[in-house]
């Protein structure tokens, strides 16, 4: 089945289009408007959080919604964010979403953490940056949002 369907009988054809409304994937949302997706790293400190942070502000930095008010019921107080970060398992137990969540300026986030990420190498420990190695942590975000 095809997206359009062309109306052969009319000398100027003419295109309908099918458009499917997805169902969400987070119990969070009924409503999905749109997902943006982001990366972070730390390359000292081996900080989950901080590469978190960097993977979400990367993520909607370079977004300005004006509609909010209009779109969402209820305005930037209905607006909710189902933010998925993947992060390396090793680095997980560190993690505070508190601080996470700070980058959001309005709107109820919801977190999923799943293993991903990346761990590679900096090519140096530097004791002075709180480096325990060299260990560079890279976690990636996916922030739906909607209502």
């Amino acid at each position: 089945m095809s997206l359009s369907d062309t109306n052969e009988e009319d000398n100027n054809a003419s295109t309908t289009t099918k458009i499917n409304e997805p169902e969400p994937k987070s119990p969070h949302l009924s409503k999905v408007l749109f997902i943006e997706c982001g990366f972070g790293n730390d390359s000292h400190g081996q900080s989950s959080t901080k590469a978190a942070v960097r993977a979400c502000r990367n993520s909607i930095e370079f977004n300005s919604i004006p509609s909010i008010e209009w779109l969402i019921p209820g305005g930037r107080a209905g607006l909710k964010l189902a933010v998925i970060l993947a992060v390396p398992p090793k680095y997980q137990s560190t993690l505070d979403l508190d601080e996470v969540r700070k980058v959001f300026p309005y709107g109820e986030a919801t977190f999923t953490i799943q293993d991903g990420g990346m761990i590679a190498p900096s090519g140096i420990a530097i004791d002075s940056l709180g480096d325990d190695g060299d260990d560079m942590v890279v976690v990636c975000a996916s922030v739906t949002v909607g209502y």
